[in-house]
């Protein structure tokens, strides 16, 4: 039986319908990251599993071997036309550090690197220049290049039941996400690029 998001209300394997939108978020430890998500307008439900490994249905304990390969991901169901991808993007972008590589914090291996797992090319194209317009304002922090990787989507597996919306039934329980500081102008390159693009006749 499919647990119902506590927040949201609905499924959190389900969907609004055909029309909606899934994205997938890696950005250090799940439990915040999930929060962050479930409260963005239009997020239809939330769910946290394991994505870009090479075991099938892995476990938490076997995920954090880090011989397994996978990242710790948030599943974002969402209704594009009450949010759009990019304001997805900006919650990713300004809510970690995607400069650390293979850990965020002191949460250090594979599972907490910064990826983002994109399901349509139109995703693709947006995280990538989201990453582009963003990487300015991170290089001027100090921070160094952004290590993220922006690439499809492969196999999402869902985690363990006590982990999903695990910050709600533990509103004290672990969580290093929140602003980094900065600010990411995701659509800008998009938009500047439409700008130059000469118009027809």
């Amino acid at each position: 039986m499919s647990i119902t998001h506590p927040v949201l209300k609905h499924p959190i394997e389900g969907s609004p319908g055909p029309g909606a939108g899934i994205a997938y978020f890696g950005m250090g430890c799940f439990w915040g990251a999930e929060r962050l998500f479930w409260r963005v307008p239009g997020v239809w439900t939330t769910s946290v599993g394991y994505m870009g490994g090479k075991t099938e249905n892995p476990s938490y304990e076997e995920v954090c071997t880090g011989l397994t390969g996978h990242a710790e991901v948030v599943r974002v169901v969402y209704e594009p036309e009450k949010a759009a991808y990019e304001d997805l993007l900006k919650v990713f972008w300004e809510n970690h550090d995607p400069t650390q590589g293979m850990r965020q914090g002191n949460d250090i291996g594979t599972q907490y690197r910064s990826v983002v797992f994109t399901t349509t090319p139109e995703q693709q194209v947006a995280a990538e220049e989201g990453k582009a317009a963003f990487a300015p304002a991170v290089t001027a922090a100090g921070l160094g290049a952004i290590t993220t990787a922006i690439v499809p989507a492969g196999a999402y597996w869902l985690a363990e039941d006590y982990h999903q919306q695990y910050l709600h039934r533990n509103p004290n329980g672990y969580c290093n996400h929140g602003p980094n500081g900065l600010t990411c102008p995701v659509g800008v390159a998009k938009a500047q690029v439409e700008v130059e693009r000469p118009s027809a006749g």
